[in-house]
């Protein structure tokens, strides 16, 4: 797989462990090649607890992937989310050497390793650093910095950290598995990715993303991620109630949810009823669907109630602060009937469920544009942007590079090289004997003498 042009990413959740091989086709779209999926036994709440069936999970993803594009996949790119994570804001600065010459992407590269350096709590590593605003000597809201003229540069940073522990069992499990771990993305960013657009982005939109052990959560305003957060508990806490309310297994509890469960009690009538076989000849369970509902309501309702402390936390009600997009909702527990209507209910934001079609090709398979899917095709697309941006930068010679070939071109050339050293000398205004300028003045004072 040594295509430029081709990425794999591999979303290990709590319910399923995703891998997916994806590609841009001519229209800047990406298309799906191949797609595996395993059930995930050894995740809990986003954190690998047993590495050997991570690893049996994650060799089986992407063995149905490789089978179903017809590729071999060698390294992944990998979201990352749990318990574990948190995030929090940072200032920094650095003086530039020369204020004259302009801000180049190596000075925000400086910038952001200098934030790398932070010191953390004992067993925390930073994932990402992600700019949100410069200041260029003193001049603050500025979110473009390159080119301007400036000696001291200042950003304000979102710094998202997670355990050292985690994230090397992670690693671990990927080399086991015989791939190689190309990057690591935060779930939450990598879902962003794939469902949210650049004016909602602008407007101010919560991401919400329902997962089977987690709930992620991303807040995006003026183009600039503001806030991240990762709940510890998403769908797997509505299957365990289902289980434990309606005394049945935790398979049908999971199939009842997603085939009856409904976010919104008051849509069943109290004679809807299901009926589930037995267990070994046992006489079969008849349960009402309101209760079905009543019990995953007040799961939903928790979900939301701390993903809105989040909201609140990253100053929503604040004027400046406000979210005009309101909410998306993704992940697999987007799925779950009238969740949209009771978000919406429960916050008094405008919701709507996220689909992460709006950057895959129009003929993709209807399956990989479910809202579970999300995190998968948005690590997929982060991965063939980096890979573009670094064919990119290949394709453009260092100064070094520069230098060497004007250095050839002059033992080649020299009477190429004379013409090019009159005009660097003209430019500067140190050519020997008159320069431009000279010639200018010379003429302005004739035509003076003239006038006279």
């Amino acid at each position: 797989m040594e295509n430029d042009n081709i990425a794999v990413g591999l979303d290990i959740g709590t319910t399923k462990i995703v891998a997916m091989i994806g590609r841009k086709n001519d229209y800047g779209k990406m298309e799906v090649l191949g797609i595996g999926k395993a059930k995930s036994l050894g995740v809990h709440r986003g954190v690998v607890n047993n590495i050997t069936q991570t690893i049996q999970s994650i060799q089986q993803a992407v063995q149905d992937a490789e089978t179903s594009s017809g590729m071999k996949i060698k390294d992944v790119v990998v979201g990352i989310a749990g318990q574990h994570i948190r995030s929090l804001q940072h200032s920094d600065y650095i003086t530039r050497p020369d204020g004259e010459e302009v801000i180049k992407d190596e000075d925000i590269d400086a910038l952001c390793n200098q934030v790398h350096k932070l010191v953390m709590l004992p067993g925390e590593e930073i994932l990402h650093v992600l700019p949100q605003d410069y200041k260029v000597d003193g001049q603050a809201e500025i979110k473009e910095p390159i080119g301007m003229y400036g000696a001291r540069l200042e950003a304000n940073f979102h710094v998202v950290v997670g355990q050292v522990s985690s994230i090397r069992n992670v690693g671990r499990c990927i080399k086991s598995a015989g791939l190689e771990l190309s990057a690591i993305t935060l779930e939450p960013l990598a879902s962003a990715r794939a469902v949210l657009s650049q004016e909602e982005k602008e407007a101010g939109v919560a991401l919400i993303d329902i997962g089977g052990g987690t709930t992620d959560l991303a807040i995006f305003k003026d183009g600039i991620i503001r806030h991240t957060a990762v709940i510890p508990f998403g769908g797997n806490v509505i299957t365990d109630d289902i289980k434990e309310g309606c005394s049945i297994i935790e398979k049908q509890a999971e199939l009842l949810k997603i085939k009856f469960g409904s976010a919104w009690p008051g849509e069943n009538k109290d004679n809807e009823i299901v009926s589930i076989p037995g267990l070994r000849g046992r006489e079969p369970k008849e349960i009402s669907l309101k209760n079905l509902s009543k019990i995953i309501h007040a799961r939903v309702m928790e979900i939301i109630e701390q993903a809105y402390i989040e909201i609140k936390n990253y100053g929503h009600e604040e004027q400046k602060k406000k979210l005009i997009a309101g909410i998306v909702l993704t992940g697999g527990g987007a799925q779950l009937q009238h969740i949209k209507q009771l978000v919406e209910y429960a916050t008094g934001m405008d919701t709507r469920i996220g689909y992460p079609n709006e950057h895959l090709a129009g003929d993709s398979d209807p399956e990989t544009t479910s809202p579970m899917y999300a995190t998968a095709v948005g690590l997929v697309m982060n991965s063939l942007e980096s890979k573009e941006k670094s064919s990119l930068m290949r394709t453009f010679p260092t100064e070094e590079e520069v230098k060497e070939t004007d250095e050839q071109e002059a033992v080649q050339h020299p009477e190429v090289e004379a013409e090019r050293e009159e005009v660097e000398e003209e430019k500067k205004g140190t050519r020997r004997g008159r320069g431009i300028f000279d010639k200018w003045a010379e003429k302005f004072k004739e035509f003076l003498d003239n006038a006279e």
